[in-house]
């Protein structure tokens, strides 16, 4: 059985309102194309000036301009949606959940998944990131039941700790989701490299949706949203700029790779 997916491309900024009218517009794109499956990126609907500007526009679990978007998407086109990031109040006083939200096609709150790893790092130069300071780390691996297979969720920096993808490939995970906002430093170096490495070693499909372009708060950001299959091969991509990448998921493509080169299977090391 064969289901399109898309991935989404943005390149977001500080008001809201005008990243979830980009949002919309996006959406229905991929809809029209025939996904039943949309992924918008990390931030998709908030890419503040400073880190602390999230803070002002946190929303409560279960409520909020951004929540009811991503319902009311979900449910005006009939598709699971991806809900990027947004950022949800945490336990600890001045940080967010970095939270990435699945609905289904009815627009019903299917899974929450709050990203584990926090980009704290100094690239060249003077680019420095350090999400811990205002976002509290997740906990949970989350996979989940959906029409087109077991769906594992995560988010950008995650992608450089293979452990997390190998504890949703314990739990039959068959295609992951990953939000993304890479920068553009980081991006153009390990950006392809990790997203088909972890499509193969896994043996499942891979959406990346990536931020991509110029931010008005002056960052870059990599884009080359993509689609990867379970031998690795980018089956659709968008370099740079606002867009939809759309792809077919073939879960008998899945099962045949799995099958006939059955490498997970083969592990010895837990």
């Amino acid at each position: 059985m064969k289901h399109k997916v898309a991935a989404i491309q943005m390149a977001s900024g500080p008001n809201v309102s005008a990243n979830l009218a980009e949002a919309e517009r996006l959406v229905a794109e991929a809809s029209e194309a025939g996904a039943g499956l949309v992924v918008l990126p990390e931030n998709f609907a908030f890419f503040g000036m400073a880190d602390e500007d999230k803070l002002a526009v946190a929303e409560r679990d279960g409520s909020g301009p951004m929540q009811d978007f991503l319902a009311e998407q979900a449910a005006r086109h009939g598709v699971w949606l991806v809900g990027g990031t947004i950022p949800l109040a945490a336990s600890t006083e001045g940080r967010v959940r970095a939270a990435c939200l699945l609905y289904d096609d009815q627009g019903r709150r299917a899974a929450r998944y709050d990203k584990i790893h926090l980009f704290d790092v100094e690239l060249e130069g003077d680019e420095r990131y350090t999400e811990s300071r205002t976002i509290e780390p997740g906990a949970e691996v989350v996979v989940v039941d959906t029409p087109f297979g077991r769906l594992g969720l995560s988010v950008c920096y995650d992608l450089r700790f293979p452990e997390l993808f190998r504890r949703m490939t314990a739990a039959k995970m068959d295609l992951v989701v990953l939000p993304s906002a890479f920068t553009a430093v980081t991006g153009r170096a390990h950006w392809e490299t990790l997203v088909r490495a972890r499509a193969i070693e896994n043996q499942c499909y891979f959406i990346a949706a990536d931020q991509g372009g110029y931010h008005v708060n002056g960052r870059e950001t990599h884009g080359d949203s993509m689609v990867v299959d379970p031998w690795g091969v980018v089956v659709a991509r968008l370099a740079r700029g606002s867009g939809v990448v759309v792809a077919e998921f073939d879960r008998e493509r899945l099962a045949s790779i799995r099958r006939t080169f059955p490498a997970l299977t083969h592990r010895r090391l837990r």
